[in-house]
């Protein structure tokens, strides 16, 4: 019976540079299934999740077939029950497909990116958790020369999100997203080496507490 692959789970608040580290593990041919793109694919023309979000809250938000994935947020950031609807549908069919990709994996390991991992309450989705990090002020500055918000737009993005003291209590690993490519390059060498370790020893199909002191400092970076 072949065992499940080892599943590091790679999330993070907003501008905290998960794209970035996802680029950097897929450099090293480490698998990365992401959530936002089975998201996207999910509501392709043709999609059975597409024609239930029409079917929902109208063809308006279709132009020329396609999701305008805009008018959708626009429709559910200040309407909770909208959007309790919406992660309700595409949810369930993100974890499916993210476990159907890992499934076909022979890799020591692979990374799923899901920004919400800890939001959606699927902590118990991955077996080891990194947490890519920066401080709020740096994240505040990001956010907005990449999305062009006001102060106030970025109070509403981040009160969406989970606290960053959650985050980082919640993290197996933290990699600290302040430095040069070229230190970030050092750090995902580093965790590399130990995720392969683990995966390939098997030690993730063990029921495991907390990590020894010397894993945590092998994976605090």
């Amino acid at each position: 019976m072949k065992q499940d692959i080892f599943k590091v789970g790679l999330t993070g608040g907003i501008g905290c540079g998960k794209t970035t580290i996802a680029g950097l593990f897929a450099e090293k041919d480490v698998p990365v299934i992401d959530a936002d793109q089975i998201s996207r694919q999910l509501v392709e023309p043709g999609q059975p999740a597409l024609a239930a979000i029409v079917h929902h809250f109208g063809a308006d938000l279709l132009e020329n077939g396609r999701l305008n994935r805009s008018k959708l947020r626009g429709q559910i950031f200040t309407r909770p029950d909208e959007k309790e609807w919406l992660e309700n549908l595409l949810h369930p069919l993100i974890y499916q497909e993210m476990q159907r990709q890992a499934e076909l994996l022979s890799t020591p390991y692979c990374l799923w990116v899901v920004p919400l991992l800890l939001e959606t309450g699927h902590r118990d989705f991955v077996d080891r958790l990194l947490v890519v990090d920066c401080p709020i002020e740096l994240q505040r500055r990001r956010i907005q020369s990449r999305d062009g918000l006001d102060e106030a737009g970025i109070d509403l993005v981040l009160a969406a999100q989970i606290s960053r003291q959650h985050r980082l209590a919640a993290a197996d690993d933290i990699l600290e997203n302040v430095g040069p490519l070229s230190e970030l390059q050092a750090h995902v060498e580093e965790l590399h080496k130990f995720y392969s370790d683990i995966g390939m020893r098997g030690d993730h199909l063990r029921i495991i507490g907390q990590p020894s002191p010397d894993e945590r400092i092998a994976s605090k970076l």
